[in-house]
């Protein structure tokens, strides 16, 4: 021991470090890894000159240590197969997979329709100035397919078709 830590209880200093590097978000066997070479390096920094507050120093010391783990090692983590937080998405396709066959069954009139919907187009006036058709036409003609692509599916009368996705 050297002068400047023969009054410091290391036993001590050690749990406390121990403590602050958990709070450092450390692993418990990583905090133990870290508080020992903080108590290793204020040692060797008594030795070669004199420290003031050997205690508030191996918490600096300690400081850099966690620092520099936290530099070193990329911010990854393995997720559990249980953790996942994207739910799966098998059913949703399986569902778009039997509504584009469904609309593709579809007389053309009212599948050109239901494509333009199904691309995203909601607004039936829209639709019928791009296809050069009366408002009333677009409108019958969705509403004929909608009734199709339920009993297609099998959902009632009641049920949206969006319900599928």
């Amino acid at each position: 021991m050297t002068p400047c830590t023969d009054d410091i209880d290391l036993s001590r200093l050690a749990k406390r470090l121990n403590r602050r590097a958990r709070r450092l978000g450390a692993q418990p066997c990583d905090a133990e890894d870290m508080a020992q070479e903080a108590v290793l390096r204020l040692i060797t920094r008594a030795q070669r000159q004199g420290i003031d507050a050997p205690e508030h120093y191996a918490m600096i010391i300690l400081q850099n240590i966690a620092r520099a783990s936290w530099r070193a090692s990329p911010e990854h983590a393995e997720l559990e197969e249980d953790s996942a937080s994207i739910a799966p998405v098998a059913d949703s396709r399986l569902a778009l997979s039997t509504l584009h066959s469904a609309i593709a069954r579809l007389p053309a009139e009212q599948s050109a329709v239901m494509q333009m919907v199904l691309d995203g187009e909601q607004s039936p006036s829209i639709i019928a100035a791009q296809l050069g058709l009366p408002v009333g036409t677009v409108m019958s003609r969705l509403a004929r397919a909608r009734v199709k692509l339920r009993a297609h599916i099998g959902l009632d009368a009641h049920t949206p078709v969006s319900e599928l996705l």
